[in-house]
């Protein structure tokens, strides 16, 4: 064989050599793993009907809720529980229903507008009487109500505190003596507000409302047997326009976190 020849091939037999050294280098070499696609969160408003008396408890648990789901805007419509199954039922649009009463809850289970899967009785209250601060009737039972001008209790109809209320005057058979000095209200933070005001001489409310208050004191706790147990269902409403988000906050609310907010409130567990 020629010189030119061999030369020309130990060249060529190199670089092949040099190219699979350099092609089993690269098969070596770890492959850059891409990494996933963080998962837009899509923004939504949810609106949420409650009770006037969980409107404090639910507060501080919506800003707990949104330190991790700050995607989700809760807008609340807080008043008395009648009215608002009455919004709900003509078509209001809502996402979760949290009422003070289960007789409101259970019409619009059976209505169809929540799904019994989808509600629970969470938390409980008490009902009590109270009076301005600086109160000078001597009001200390129940039954003190008849030296009073004025008393102030939810509408019955409507208010849920005010069927209470109604019941265990009722059941403590002083109803009929101091029937004409009632002065209603749409919900029992206005009851709260007319005793703080000294516009009435005494109030029936729920005792997390009396607790939040500086100026009236609890006089008397209602005996649970004079009244209907006091109970609060909450649910997810069938049409709501996000459910997924509106379950998120219902299990949300049963957590043991939010359950301590509520206790701190004054309400109790179930």
């Amino acid at each position: 064989m020629k010189k030119g020849n061999l030369l020309f091939l130990s060249v060529m037999t190199f670089l092949l050599v040099i190219t699979g050294c350099s092609s089993n280098d690269q098969s070596k070499q770890p492959v850059e793993k891409k990494q996933p696609v963080a998962e837009k969160q899509e923004n939504v408003e949810l609106t949420i009907s409650a009770a006037a008396s969980l409107q404090d408890a639910l507060t501080e648990i919506t800003a707990n809720f949104n330190k991790e789901h700050g995607n989700v805007k809760i807008n609340y419509n807080f008043g008395a529980s009648g009215a608002l199954q009455q919004q709900i039922s003509q078509g209001a649009p809502v996402d979760l229903f949290f009422s003070a009463a289960e007789d409101k809850f259970d019409q619009l289970v059976k209505d169809g507008l929540i799904e019994e899967k989808n509600g629970i009785d969470l938390v409980g209250n008490e009902l009590v009487l109270v009076v301005p601060k600086d109160a000078t009737k001597g009001i200390k039972t129940f039954e003190d109500l008849t030296k009073t001008d004025k008393i102030s209790i939810g509408t019955p109809e409507s208010v849920p505190a005010g069927k209470y209320a109604k019941e265990v005057l009722g059941n403590l058979k002083i109803w009929s003596s101091i029937e004409g000095k009632i002065v209603y209200a749409k919900d029992v933070r206005q009851v709260l507000t007319y005793v703080e005001t000294g516009n009435v001489d005494a109030g029936m409310v729920y005792k997390t409302d009396a607790l939040t208050s500086t100026k009236v004191e609890i006089a008397a706790t209602a005996d649970e047997k004079t009244h209907t147990p006091i109970i609060y269902p909450v649910g997810i409403i069938k049409a709501s326009s996000h459910p997924k988000q509106a379950m998120l906050f219902y299990d949300y609310l049963q957590s043991k976190e939010s359950m301590e907010v509520f206790k701190k409130y004054g309400f109790k567990g179930l």
